[in-house]
């Protein structure tokens, strides 16, 4: 498996954020908009075995190699609403097709639900996009992140009910979009 730019994918990734999104709620039929501060570290060999650890996922070749992120981010709404999270992630590649990389996304902590998680991602070479699949309790959450530049991501949240086993994803709860802009901290 190529590596090489995913890991540059997540190396331009490292650094501080300014995010402008915009969620639709669909049920509710509401808008919300907000703005959040985002910082973005390597991930250090330790935490790399942690969050496998957390996760309880077997053993990993070459786990030093494997592309990740330790975040730190607040958000604050246009309702006033404020979140603050930490989390660790890591990305074990499986599989690859073409330019598509596929295997699991790993993370100490969930959005939504605050436990280990493990997921699935797709990262196509040929677009730079990073697509990871969620599946929670209540939604699964298929949330994209593009890479335009090493200064520009361009982010896209769709979360469905959470459909019964042998049912399609067709009922969106949530569908969201925003801009990215990395910053400078002098």
């Amino acid at each position: 498996m190529d590596l090489a730019d995913i890991t540059y994918f997540f190396d331009c990734c490292i650094g501080h954020w300014s995010i402008e999104r915009t969620y639709h709620y669909i049920a509710q039929q509401e808008v919300e908009r907000s703005h959040t501060d985002f910082r973005v570290d390597a991930i250090t060999p330790e935490l790399r075995r942690k969050v496998l650890a957390d996760n309880g996922y077997g053993d990993v070749d070459n786990t030093d190699a494997l592309p990740g992120f330790q975040l730190a981010f607040h958000t604050v709404s246009d309702k006033g609403e404020e979140v603050s999270q930490e989390l660790r992630a890591l990305f074990v590649p499986q599989r690859q097709e073409g330019t598509v990389l596929s295997g699991d996304y790993l993370r100490d902590r969930a959005y939504e639900e605050d436990r280990p998680l493990i997921s699935t991602f797709t990262y196509d070479q040929s677009t730079r996009e990073l697509l990871m699949t969620t599946p929670y309790t209540r939604v699964v959450s298929v949330d994209s992140i593009l890479l335009v530049n090493p200064t520009t991501r361009i982010r896209r949240i769709l979360n469905y009910k959470r459909p019964t086993e042998g049912e399609t994803m067709d009922t969106l709860t949530l569908v969201g979009f925003g801009v990215e802009q990395k910053v400078s901290r002098e």
